[in-house]
């Protein structure tokens, strides 16, 4: 069975998502509302660690002392930010410098200035598409075996697949690494009705955006990690079957 996707430049738009969007929304399926100032919360940085992906805040809010991780960037001891939302981890261990926290907040956004524009997030967790992955002219095309099911087939019998195992392939559009201890890995296939034409699959597995891959896992359904961000369908802990080269 042959499908054709449309895929080429792949916008990598954080929202934190959005965290994910096309297959992640918040959970009322609602836009968030305009947030006052008074509803972030201010920190002093008091040490910066900087990992590969993230930014390591150890900061005091209230006269409390956390750690925070944002997407890196540069922040600096002594500096006042501010943020909204966060997402509580508790005994995480960050790979990329081998430290283990308590507790850690992932964090949407820091910003200098309390009530600065949310639409320009960036960090804490896997974003999804704002929106819709874009694509271009560029075609690829994805031979499927007769035991591998489409994402269309996902969502439409997605009870059924939340029990038993089952193999899935397509094209990695988006790749977020080692968010929460694993990767986050959005793939497509050409299949799909309205937005429902992405899964996203946490995995322990190395791939990139182009790669074709098949995985093998159960769905889980309706999964909200909190913060008001949630999924519809996602396969979590995943394992990687096959990966061919990169097609888009």
């Amino acid at each position: 069975m042959k499908m054709k996707v449309n895929l080429s430049k792949v916008l990598m738009i954080l929202a934190v998502a959005g965290m994910f969007l096309a297959c992640v929304r918040n959970k009322n399926g609602a836009s968030a509302p305009a947030q006052s100032e008074s509803a972030f919360n201010m920190i002093k940085v008091s040490e910066v660690i900087q990992g590969g992906s993230y930014t390591y805040i150890s900061a005091t809010e209230n006269g409390i002392a956390k750690w925070i991780a944002v997407a890196k960037q540069e922040v600096n001891p002594g500096e006042v930010l501010y943020y909204y939302d966060a997402l509580p981890m508790e005994n995480f261990h960050s790979k990329e410098i081998d430290k283990t926290f308590d507790v850690i907040y992932f964090v949407n956004k820091i910003t200098k200035t309390p009530g600065a524009e949310q639409s320009a997030m960036t960090g804490g967790m896997p974003a999804s598409h704002q929106g819709k992955v874009e694509a271009s002219d560029a075609e690829v095309e994805i031979t499927k075996a007769e035991s591998e099911l489409s994402i269309a087939d996902v969502f439409a019998n997605k009870a059924e697949y939340s029990s038993k195992e089952f193999e899935i392939k397509g094209a990695v559009v988006k790749v977020n690494e080692q968010v929460m201890g694993k990767n986050w890995v959005h793939i497509q296939d050409g299949t799909g009705v309205g937005g429902n034409f992405d899964l996203t699959i946490t995995t322990q597995a190395d791939v990139k955006v182009g790669d074709v891959v098949t995985f093998k896992g159960k769905l889980t359904l309706e999964k909200d990690f909190g913060a008001g961000y949630f999924y519809e369908v996602i396969m979590e802990d995943g394992t990687l079957v096959q990966k061919e080269g990169t097609q888009i």
